[in-house]
């Protein structure tokens, strides 16, 4: 009997120091799996920096210069180009490849806005303009390093400005859908001015100096500073220069956002230097000699679309007959819409940005259809 006890009681000894073993072995594997991650990991950043020092201290300055400024207009990746390049240095590249600051202001007098029976003319003469009737058309374009839309709108009064809501630190704003989407009667958008995106800012609800939608002055406090204003006159005309809030009001603007720089000033393009700036998705405003207001996207980080920089849309916009324009807020804000569908692509890796304002295309009244 004892002997049956004891080989009874032998297999109750041993299990419980074999189910011991079994945390060990699966630590042992977890740490095998981090120890495998973490030299990817570390594998991955050392080839990155071997890519960026290449780019920054290799033999080719032009190939620096692009990298340098198109990282430099990136808010994520801003601080790349300083882990081999002083602050003087990413300066002094910067400046070499900017579009030149003018202090020329919009002569109104050289747009004429056409009448409804002008623009109903007109696209009875030419079956390419404007061959659905809703008075807006989209184009499609390409450079060498890029490809983008051209929303052509044949009655300017039907573009405004369009805000998130209430504007702070405090606040947030909303992606463009959502902007599109509290206003009524609205076909066409595209993302507007700057706003605080530092760390620490990035709600997208405080903008960079002037705001004015429909007639209401709604941000650009100090009064008397001087701002890049983009904006739409109360005759339906855009301008573009610097000037203060209370300029223009005077002016007779009605909607305004601050961006740039400024791309062409009555009929001239201002100049650019070097590159013009780096290859990053862009968005802009312009207007034709006619009155046309020219909204334009354009992609970037993508494997078909890299970007372009801003002697390129300067050039795009010369091309579309454009006599003034302006830089908008681009980057991963870059989103344009039509009749409520996303038509170009996105750059941002995390969802659409929240930003405080958009320029918006109000659809037409049933007085405004152009018969075919």
């Amino acid at each position: 009997m004892a002997e049956a006890e004891v080989r009874t009681r032998e297999p109750q000894r041993t299990r419980p120091r074999f189910k011991k073993k079994k945390p060990k072995m699966v630590w042992c594997v977890v740490r095998r799996v981090l120890l495998v991650i973490v030299t990817a990991i570390l594998a991955v950043l050392a080839a990155l920096l071997g890519v960026i020092y290449v780019m920054e201290k290799g033999p080719s300055e032009t190939a620096r210069n692009l990298f340098v400024i198109s990282c430099r207009e990136t808010s994520a990746i801003k601080w790349v180009p300083n882990i081999f390049l002083s602050d003087e240095t990413v300066n002094e590249i910067a400046a070499q490849n900017a579009i030149k600051e003018t202090d020329d202001i919009t002569d109104p007098d050289l747009v004429k806005i056409p009448t409804p029976e002008e623009v109903q003319d007109a696209a009875k003469s030419d079956p390419e303009i404007d061959p659905d009737g809703d008075g807006i058309d989209i184009v499609d374009f390409s450079g060498s390093t890029f490809k983008g839309k051209m929303m052509v709108i044949y009655d300017p009064s039907r573009v405004f400005v369009g805000i998130s809501g209430k504007f702070g630190q405090s606040e947030s704003g909303k992606t463009l859908p959502e902007i599109y989407s509290s206003y009524d009667n609205i076909v066409g958008a595209v993302n507007g001015g700057g706003f605080d995106d530092r760390p620490g800012h990035m709600t997208g609800g405080e903008p960079w100096g002037i705001v004015m939608s429909e007639g209401e002055v709604l941000w650009g406090t100090p009064m008397y500073y001087s701002w890049d204003t983009i904006g739409i006159t109360w005759d339906n005309k855009l301008v573009v220069g610097k000037m203060t809030v209370q300029e223009a009001v005077d002016m007779g603007v009605r909607d305004a956002v601050k961006f740039g720089p400024i791309l062409i000033v009555n009929g001239e393009p201002v100049e650019a230097l070097g590159d013009g700036s780096g290859l990053n998705p862009r968005t802009a405003i312009g207007q034709r000699a006619d009155g046309a207001m020219l909204l334009l996207t354009i992609d970037g980080r993508q494997s078909n679309s890299i970007g372009a920089s801003l002697a390129d849309v300067r050039d795009v916009m010369l091309e579309f007959g454009a006599v003034n324009a302006a830089n908008l807020d681009g980057g991963s804000s870059t989103s344009m819409i039509y009749n409520g569908e996303m038509i170009n692509q996105n750059a941002s890796l995390i969802g659409l940005r929240k930003m405080c304002t958009a320029i918006l295309v109000r659809g037409q009244s049933t007085g405004e259809e152009v018969s075919q």
